[in-house]
Formats: C-alpha cells, sequence, structure tokens
C-alpha cells in the first residue's frame, strides 16, 4: 500500500526564490576560491566570514520551521532529571557529521538542506510496504509531545522535549511478517547538500549512507519515538529534519537523522560507528555507567546549557539513562558487558 500526498509547495512565496544565475554565480565564485571540495576543510566561521564580505550579511537563507499541533504525553516526565535544556543550546550543539565533525558545523552548514520532496519508505519483512511523502510524516499518527533525556556517548546529555509518534504506530501498519527480527534505519544520502558525504575530512571518515538498527521489540517499545519536531515546532536540519528516531535508553548515536528507509530484516543489520570501530561502538549501545567508553568514563555526564561549556559540574548517568523500569526486562539474562 502507498500513501501520497501532495506537498505543501506554497508554503514558499516566489519572491524568495534565489535566482537561478545568482545561485549559480555564487558557486562559481566559491569554487574559484576554495570554498567547494577542499575548501569545506576550512573553519565554519571562516566560511561564513567569506560568504558575508561577499554576499552581504544575513544573505544566507535560513530553514524554515512551523508550529505543530500536537497534545502532551506526560508519561515519561517523572524520570526526567532536570529542567528543559534551552532551545538555543539544543539546535547549536549537535552531531551530525554529515554536516562536519564540529559541534556547530550542523547549524551553520544544514540551513539549505531541503526537505520538500521528502520520500520515506518503509519495507522488508511486511506484509503491507508503504511510501510516504514529506506531508504525510506529520499525519500518520496523532503527534504528541514527549520530554526526554538525551544521553550523548561522549558523556553530555540533554533535556529535550520532542514531538513525534510511536515508531510501533508505524510498524503496525506496515504488518511485520513473523521473520522480522530486526529494523534497520538509513539517513537520506545527497553528497551535493552534506559535505561531509562528498569529503570523508569532512565526515569523520564514515563510509555514508549512515545506517543504524534494533531489535524488532526495542522498536516497538512504548519509548521509541519517530520524532518530526521538537520545542513545538518542526525539526530544523541539523537536528534531523524532516524525521529521525529518538531512542532516549540509548546513546544518542543510535537516533538517526533524517530518515529515508525503514527496512524490517530478519539478521541484524550493519550500524555505522559499529562498523567504524567495533571495539568502542557496539550494536546495543545501551546507556551504562558500569561499561566506560575505552578512552573515556561513562559514570558521569556534563548537562549542557548547566554551567557553561568549561564547567566542571556533572551529574551521575543512570543505568538505561534512568528507563530502566521501561526497558530492562527488554535484556533479561544477557551479559550487557559483552553486549554493549
Amino acid at each position: 500500500m502507498t500513501v501520497k500526498t501532495q506537498n505543501a509547495w506554497n508554503r514558499i512565496r516566489e519572491s524568495e526564490i534565489t535566482p537561478e544565475s545568482v545561485f549559480a554565480d555564487r558557486r562559481r565564485i566559491l569554487k574559484q576560491l576554495g570554498f567547494v571540495g577542499a575548501g569545506t576543510l576550512l573553519s565554519s566561521s571562516a566560511n561564513a566570514g567569506v560568504l558575508d564580505f561577499l554576499f552581504g550579511e544575513g544573505d544566507q537563507a535560513q530553514f524554515a520551521r512551523h508550529a505543530l499541533q500536537h497534545s502532551k504525553n506526560l508519561t515519561f516526565d517523572h524520570l526526567v532529571n532536570g529542567p528543559l535544556t534551552p532551545e538555543d543550546k539544543v539546535i547549536t550543539h549537535n552531531n551530525f557529521y554529515e554536516f562536519g565533525t564540529a559541534k556547530t558545523d550542523p547549524a551553520e552548514r544544514a540551513q539549505g538542506l531541503q526537505v520538500q520532496p521528502w520520500q520515506l519508505v518503509i519495507d522488508g519483512e511486511v506484509a503491507k510496504p508503504l511510501t510516504l511523502d514529506y506531508d504525510d510524516l506529520f499525519k500518520l499518527a496523532p503527534l504528541e509531545e514527549r520530554i526526554y533525556r538525551l544521553r550523548c556517548v561522549e558523556a553530555w546529555s540533554m533535556v529535550v522535549p520532542w514531538l513525534g509518534f510511536p515508531l510501533a504506530a508505524l510498524l503496525k501498519r506496515v504488518e511485520p511478517t513473523s521473520k522480522a527480527r530486526f529494523v534497520a534505519f538509513e539517513t537520506l544520502y545527497d553528497p551535493e547538500q552534506m559535505p561531509g558525504q562528498r569529503n570523508r575530512f569532512v565526515g569523520g571518515g564514515i563510509d555514508y549512507p549512515y545506517v543504524e538498527g534494533l531489535r524488532i521489540d526495542e522498536a516497538m517499545n512504548d519509548l521509541t519515538l519517530l520524532s518530526v519536531g521538537l520545542y513545538g515546532k518542526t525539526l530544523p536540519p541539523q537536528n534531523g529534519a524532516p524525521i529521525r528516531l529518538v531512542v532516549p535508553w540509548k546513546y544518542g548515536f543510535k537516533s538517526i537523522k533524517s530518515i529515508v528507509r525503514i527496512r524490517l530484516v530478519e539478521s541484524m543489520p550493519p550500524t555505522t560507528w559499529n562498523l567504524l570501530a567495533s571495539n568502542e561502538y557496539g550494536f546495543y549501545a545501551n546507556v551504562n555507567p558500569g561499561v566506560d567508553h575505552p578512552r573515556w568514563s561513562q559514570a558521569s555526564e556534563r548537562r549542557i546549557g548547566a554551567g557553561g561549556l568549561l564547567s566542571a559540574k556533572r551529574i551521575p548517568t543512570e543505568m538505561f539513562n534512568g528507563y530502566g523500569d521501561y526497558v530492562a526486562s527488554l535484556y533479561q539474562g544477557m551479559d550487557l558487558r559483552r553486549y554493549y
């Protein structure tokens, strides 16, 4: 079954469209100056400075977000240990290596990401494969706000009000077969828009597209969310527009961004960070203060927005990021030091 809806092109006024000749001339000038290809090795601030000099301050098009109708799901609020992370921190402190490895790179480089049209394919071991367009992402199920902790494997954390719907709602729609034991995810592959995909130095040496996976019981868990927004509005590109995964009891790299394919499979799928460094990043990636990263402790974390960038103040990390009551049973009998 295929679901198609008309894209909302009328959100962009004709007067806001950059003339093709101007766009082409900008790219020509930037290429001559070394800001395309090898030029991406320069710092983002250096790039921005030259852009302002050439084209005028504030001439860069900004990604447009809009408000989303939603309800509030308070079921998990009691597990949140602290106030919300300020929105300006959530949208400027990101890991999205497709746009660069520095925390500020995604916010600076991703604003031109085109999300309309978009296509999300759900297939594999399902009875009713599905293809969703951009508008479908916001209509598949009622949108709700859930406030979750986000714990990065780098030992920093946030508290984020996500907007979305349970992944289980989508999976039930496609009717997994008896062979579906895992769920594989894939990020958009578009080197023209994503400098990290066309330049391995900029993109952290990753083989793209970025891929992730969950066991199907993890995917069907009540906590597992497909997010289309945060702070009441659609997702910014640096946070994974137009749709991303949120799995709050796992390290943040499991919550794959800008998803274009969800495939149900019989065998454990490959995952990007496990392929890159299997001794550091396991398939499960459950938050576990008792299992250190080979290069740093996971016993505590620094909450972004609390005390400043150089603050030494840290808080203890909880097993499963504090969501053990909802997920610990998924791993009963497993050695979580071995299956990290």
